[in-house]
């Protein structure tokens, strides 16, 4: 067997289940590397171990009544270590969603913790975040920053930059995390790992969270894309009062992966969205040109297609994301607390009169509409995940400039943020890598399909996985 942390979920789920390696050796192994190798990339801020150790205790006696039971009915994931994300609530564990501004202690644990932990999953611990979730960079002041595994130097992404710090290093094979405007591919990107934000009515945020406005919706990061599809099928699950709900896979979303997708008409996208004229790096486009090649090879049809809209029609999302800031439950007397960027985003946040933010949400839907019409003839849209690597540590953050460190991260994440405008599914993948300043580096490239429909990302994401695979890890490590 290879070592413990080099086996991808469903892989060490299966070495579990049959007995080869034990709840409590993959929980001390897996405590061991968040030890060790934790602090260096800025994993996580808080490690649950004695959480982690009861759950493996209950997972080895649960392991011991089925004996001679068939495996298929033992929780699909038992025994693998599963960390959350610090902006979803864990029971008995410190909530601070990347600020010191937030110190809760919640009673009771979110829809996709309670999924995640009757899936099997050990809770190892809360990763690092930046300050409520906002940035593509994870660069907290109350933890150390998330750094890329490829190089410590650079950011791990964000906002589940912890999260892709723990999986690319190997600490575990899946990390939860959430996406409102790239916060899975944007990392994903950054860390060489698959990051796949779904649908909007996929996932529930309940049952103690609600839609709002539909942008964001949670996740997984994972080393494979079928690791990615299981997720899926444990994740997609409704709960009682939902505002969207989307019907159920043909089959499973894993099942999906074993499926030829068929070919495809696929639009290439490679100028920004976002900012017009965004620099992008000429790795990027080689990553695209990569992942186009490979696809004409597996007998698709591609053709270069322009932005659905313009960047000032991107404009529209500006308001819904400086609510969504203001709508962080932060104490008045804690506002001080709070990162120039936070306070920038929450002041625009207060500006927005109700006649201002009815508009904006119309502009959404009209986009939607519009983008819609723009790619009917299309079945997935190819583009680049971010316009340049993963950013140097610093780089973006400008707190004596909140704006110019929002327009920097528009014109870092030109395409990302679409996919939750129009509430379809999109999936980062580590097809390239290339050297930038003497450092070998990932470059994601980014399939986008209709709403509901992500079989077809990741049948067609499958692939490409075995026509082209991706190193499981960085170089050296």
């Amino acid at each position: 067997m290879s070592e413990i942390h080099e086996l991808s979920a469903l892989e060490l789920a299966a070495v579990v289940r049959s007995g080869e390696v034990s709840p409590a050796e993959v929980t001390e192994h897996t405590l061991d590397r968040a030890e060790r190798l934790g602090p260096g990339v800025g994993a996580f801020v808080h490690v649950a171990a004695d959480l982690a150790r009861e759950q493996a205790s209950r997972a080895a006696t649960l392991l011991a009544d089925s004996r001679g039971v068939d495996a298929a009915a033992l929780p699909p994931f038992l025994g693998v270590p599963v960390p959350i994300k610090d902006n979803l609530m864990v029971a008995g564990l410190p909530f601070r969603g990347g600020s010191a501004a937030l110190d809760l202690m919640p009673t009771v644990d979110d829809g996709v913790v309670t999924l995640l932990r009757e899936a099997g999953t050990i809770m190892v611990g809360k990763t690092n975040l930046p300050e409520l979730g906002l940035p593509p960079y994870t660069e907290p002041d109350i933890a150390p920053p998330a750094r890329s595994p490829w190089d410590t130097h650079r950011t791990a992404g964000g906002s589940s930059g912890g999260a892709a710090a723990a999986v690319a290093a190997g600490i575990v094979p899946a990390a939860h995390g959430n996406d409102g405007g790239g916060s899975l591919r944007i990392p994903a990107s950054a860390c060489g790992l698959v990051g796949l934000k779904v649908s909007r009515g996929r996932i529930s945020p309940g049952p103690y969270g609600v839609d709002g406005v539909g942008l964001s919706t949670n996740g997984v990061l994972t080393r494979t894309v079928r690791d990615t599809a299981a997720f899926l099928d444990v994740l997609a699950r409704p709960w009682p009062g939902e505002t969207f709900h989307l019907p159920d896979p043909t089959d499973t979303f894993l099942a999906a992966c074993e499926r030829e997708p068929g070919p495809l008409r696929i639009g290439v996208l490679t100028d920004p969205i976002a900012v017009d004229g965004a620099p992008v790096h000429p790795e990027v486009l080689a990553g695209v040109a990569r992942a186009g090649r490979l696809l004409e090879q597996l007998g698709h049809h591609l053709q270069v297609i322009p932005p659905p809209f313009s960047a000032q029609d991107w404009d529209a999302f500006g308001p819904l994301w400086a609510v969504g800031a203001l709508q962080a439950p932060i104490p008045p007397e804690a506002e001080s607390a709070l990162l120039p960027l936070t306070r920038w985003l929450r002041e625009r946040g207060r500006g927005v009169s109700g006649a201002e933010y009815a508009d904006a949400l119309a502009a959404l839907q009209r986009l939607t509409r519009r983008t819609a019409g723009a790619w009917a003839g299309l079945d997935v849209i190819l583009s680049p995940t971010l316009a340049q690597p993963a950013a140097p540590i610093g780089s973006i953050r400008d707190d004596a400039d909140p704006a110019g460190d929002f327009a920097a991260q528009k014109a870092f994440t030109p395409w990302t943020s679409t996919w939750n405008i129009i509430g379809a599914a999109s999936i980062s993948l580590p097809l390239h890598r290339a050297e930038v300043d003497g450092i070998e580096l990932p470059f994601g490239v980014m399939l986008g399909g209709r709403t509901g429909d992500e079989e077809t990302l990741l049948s067609l994401a499958a692939t490409l996985e075995a026509a082209d695979p991706w190193p499981a890890f960085p170089p050296g490590t």
